[in-house]
């Protein structure tokens, strides 16, 4: 399948997006105040005025740049009482108080990366001698999620799964990406393009058109497709993004252990200014910031990280780059702008715990899932997929039990 031209070329679009529909905003209508809009605008979505020349702010209302850079969208902003924003999902603080935490509460499992033939391709996959097992992360999500899964529903959740197997959701295919590869590449001034590469350490894999194919395919058309499940058919509460993090790892083949272990969580914000002159994230970001996913989301992933922190005992990660920044007053909990917790029009807890290629964590996943406690180390712990399990479900607990209140079941 190849795409229409529009859909791959347009130069004020990130790759495989869609025009976006500015009209779709006028439902927000008088739902924010100005020092509401301003607060997440500035201290959230668009730090450093990076959204100053997209969004002009006055009094009453906001004049946004849409898709044609001419025409302005005016969003009027609250004068007394807000109204509600529209939205598919609930938050937490509307909800009725329950003897289960998460009674009622809709999550979708976002198990991260494909895994199984894929994770090759992904560069989420090595292998240390080929005696011991390998660590592909989408197979380790998954079994996080399905370990997870469970846990959840024994707490009143409704449970989803954004996917089940290591089949893609999507359709497309690395070969359906070829067109838009090469106009990816010319965008990013790559001149001397080759056809191939020569494996994921090859240095000039990044000029290949192979190798662009395969990036727009996992990581772009997959997760576009991802979302698409997630705001037409599951539209939850609350989407949980299961990841396992890595340091760079070297050749797949003969991989390099790295002594740093930790983990953070992450919530949608930090858009650049480059980021923001793209008509369609500048679109996706105005969607988040109305709907008001950002307090949902800063409570939950504070939460989560307590108790992952908790679990694992690891440090948080720090970021010593501007794509992301601290928000609230938990260490371990960032902003930071990416195509998930984006294009997910509800609250993303979007999650990254242990570095796979440090050797504690590795020497964990060589012993595989297990009930109860293993010696590790030098200290009784469970399955790390268990480990992972178990904080975060204790960590949506605590976070929805706060906030909405429950109360003891009445025996018969």
């Amino acid at each position: 399948m190849i795409c229409p031209a529009p859909f791959l070329f347009a130069q004020h679009l990130s790759p495989l997006a869609h025009e976006p529909d500015w009209s779709d905003l006028e439902k927000f209508q008088q739902t924010i105040s100005h020092d509401e809009f301003v607060r997440l605008l500035n201290d959230v979505y668009a730090p450093g005025d990076a959204a100053k020349q997209f969004i002009e702010i006055g009094a009453d209302s906001a004049g946004i740049v849409t898709t044609t850079g001419t025409d302005r969208f005016i969003l009027r902003f609250a004068n007394g009482a807000e109204k509600s924003p529209p939205r598919f999902w609930k938050p937490a603080s509307g909800l009725k108080k329950s003897h289960k935490p998460l009674d009622g509460v809709n999550i979708a499992l976002d198990p991260g990366h494909l895994g199984g033939r894929w994770a090759k391709m992904e560069e989420r996959w090595f292998q240390f001698g080929a005696d011991t097992k390998p660590v592909a992360e989408g197979d380790m999500t998954l079994r996080v999620a399905k370990l997870l899964a469970p846990k959840l529903l024994a707490l009143g959740a409704d449970v989803s799964f954004v996917r089940r197997t290591t089949s893609p959701a999507t359709t497309l295919r690395p070969v359906d990406m070829r067109d838009a590869a090469i106009a990816e590449l010319q965008r990013e001034g790559v001149t001397l393009t080759r056809e191939d590469y020569a494996g994921s350490s090859d240095p000039l894999k990044f000029n290949s058109i192979t190798w662009q194919s395969e990036l727009l395919f996992y990581r772009t058309a997959e997760i576009r497709k991802r979302a698409r499940i997630v705001n037409r058919a599951l539209q939850p509460d609350l989407v949980l993004c299961l990841h396992f993090n890595a340091e760079a790892w070297g050749d797949e083949k003969n991989p390099t252990f790295v002594d740093r272990n930790h983990m953070h969580v992450l919530v949608n914000g930090c858009y650049a200014a480059s980021e923001l002159a793209l008509d369609d994230i500048r679109h996706d970001m105005l969607v988040k910031l109305l709907t008001r996913c950002y307090d949902t989301e800063l409570p939950a992933s504070e939460s989560v990280a307590n108790f992952l922190a908790g679990a694992t005992g690891l440090p948080p990660y720090e970021y010593t780059r501007a794509n992301a920044r601290h928000v609230g007053d938990n260490p371990y909990v960032w902003a930071r702008n990416l195509l998930a917790n984006r294009l997910y029009r509800c609250p993303v807890v979007y999650i990254e715990p242990y570095v796979m290629n440090s050797k504690p964590v590795w020497e964990r996943v060589q012993l595989g899932d297990y009930e109860g406690e293993k010696m590790v180390g030098g200290e009784w712990r469970k399955s790390i997929y268990r480990e992972y399990a178990d904080a975060v479900a204790d960590g949506l607990a605590a976070y929805y039990k706060s906030t909405r209140g429950t109360f003891e079941k009445v025996p018969k």
